[in-house]
């Protein structure tokens, strides 16, 4: 079960309760209120874009970056052009094919 963190608006006093995502929130321990507000005290960390590590942590490299663009590329062609056609892919999306296609 998650750990959340609330605040009590009558007293000020902070606590953490572990309880299900669809339970209602706990009276404050301290006074006993019932309308405490939760806090939130972390934030999930999102990465993405050519930022995004190249799996040991580091920022990729552009020589890792053409790589991966390379493996990838006929996979996602091969699945775009069985759903929408060949040429659809190639009149949209023309960076799927290499020069030599």
């Amino acid at each position: 079960m998650p750990l959340y963190s609330y605040k009590c608006p009558s007293c000020d006093h902070r606590f953490d309760a572990r309880h299900s995502m669809s339970a209602a929130p706990p009276v404050c321990p301290a006074c006993g209120h019932e309308s405490v507000q939760r806090v939130i005290t972390t934030a999930p960390a999102i990465a993405g874009g050519i930022s995004t590590p190249a799996g040991d942590g580091h920022r990729a490299s552009k020589e890792q970056l053409k790589s991966k663009w390379a493996e990838e590329t006929p996979k996602l062609r091969q699945k775009l052009e069985s759903k929408l056609g060949a040429e659809t892919v190639r009149r949209n999306a023309p960076s799927l094919y290499s020069n030599d296609d």
